[in-house]
């Protein structure tokens, strides 16, 4: 008689994979890829590339060599999306060691020091992005020019939009706010006065495909990113309102990383809450978050500061916002 063997739920298995949802995401970020290559040329080229090489290979050794693992996880796709992510947060002209040291830190303290995929409380590529910030800011804050396609290193660089709206804030003077491209620009991606911030979010139409991309294949939900959008159109509406010194709240939701973070950062399953519920009030409380980080902050982006805060209290999240269990009766008091 054959051995009767009984596993926990569930027993019912979907096609769903780590391999497929990563590799879908891979798929999603492929617009926004064209785009830095039409903007930035080689730099991005470069920059991408060193970041993909460099996560893969620290996943690998730290995989092999320090916890001594056989199951090696590389091609399982998060290596790489990881990779891309950093890569994607980044300026176009950042030299190669500090890449490196980069996807160092975010593969090995955001990830694999938890145990691996699966385990990591922070999105590791924003560890790794956050790193970098407050140990280069100088490099982490030169905007290269687009249109420079064979130029690395030597890039011209110039303001972000997101730099002239922190200027107009500090300023008091509504005025400057003038000197912000358009918003078929900044949704197409050009900036005919300066520079266009990281790799991945000069192109919110491209950003926007991939989400499209993502829902139609049921990678994600809408909860996170229509919440993170809607809050800080909301919230930077009133104030602009208020006070005219303040964007509007098209330049605000269109400007910076704010969509590669709603869309692609923010969603990541590990850091972010189970529930719809909860992904709402994550959602909205990242959103009120980077309004109140670029307009009262030190650094003109706050959408990577806003995830990392809010990865730290997913635990909270899932532990109190739970859906009912079938069957449950409620205790009388």
């Amino acid at each position: 008689m054959g051995k009767l063997i009984v596993s926990l739920s569930p027993h019912a298995h979907g096609t769903d994979s780590v391999e497929k949802n990563m590799y879908g995401v891979i798929i999603a970020l492929i617009p926004a890829l064209l785009v830095s290559l039409f903007y930035f040329g080689l730099g991005s080229a470069i920059v991408l590339a060193t970041s993909v090489v460099a996560c893969v290979f620290f996943e690998w050794a730290i995989a092999k060599f320090i916890m001594k693992r056989d199951n090696l996880s590389i091609c399982d796709g998060s290596a790489i999306l990881t990779g891309l992510l950093l890569g994607f947060n980044l300026p176009s002209n950042l030299p190669i060691w500090i890449i490196i040291v980069g996807a160092l830190f975010a593969i090995g303290v955001g990830k694999m020091s938890f145990g691996g995929l699966g385990n990591n409380v922070f999105n590791p590529a924003l560890l790794g992005r956050a790193f970098l910030l407050i140990s280069f800011p100088a490099q982490m804050t030169s905007w290269p020019v687009a249109g420079q396609l064979t130029s690395y290193l030597d890039a011209e660089t110039g303001a972000t939009p997101l730099a002239i709206m922190k200027q107009a804030i500090k300023t008091g003077d509504a005025s400057v706010l003038d000197q912000l491209p358009s918003a078929t620009h900044l949704l197409l991606g050009s900036n005919p006065m300066g520079g266009l911030g990281t790799i991945g979010e000069v192109c919110a139409l491209a950003l926007l495909l991939g989400l499209v991309y993502m829902l139609w294949k049921k990678i994600i939900t809408w909860h996170i990113p229509v919440s993170i959008i809607a809050t800080v159109f909301v919230f930077s509406g009133l104030l602009h309102l208020a006070n005219p010194v303040y964007a509007d709240p098209f330049a605000e939701i269109l400007t910076g990383g704010l969509m590669l973070g709603a869309i692609f950062m923010a969603t990541d399953y590990v850091t972010s809450p189970m529930t719809a519920k909860g992904q709402l009030i994550y959602g909205v409380a990242i959103g009120f978050l980077t309004v109140v980080i670029r307009n009262w902050g030190s650094y003109p982006e706050g959408m990577s500061f806003a995830i990392l805060i809010m990865n730290a209290f997913t635990p909270i999240i899932n532990t109190y916002i739970k859906p009912k269990r079938f069957g449950e009766v409620p205790a009388k008091k």
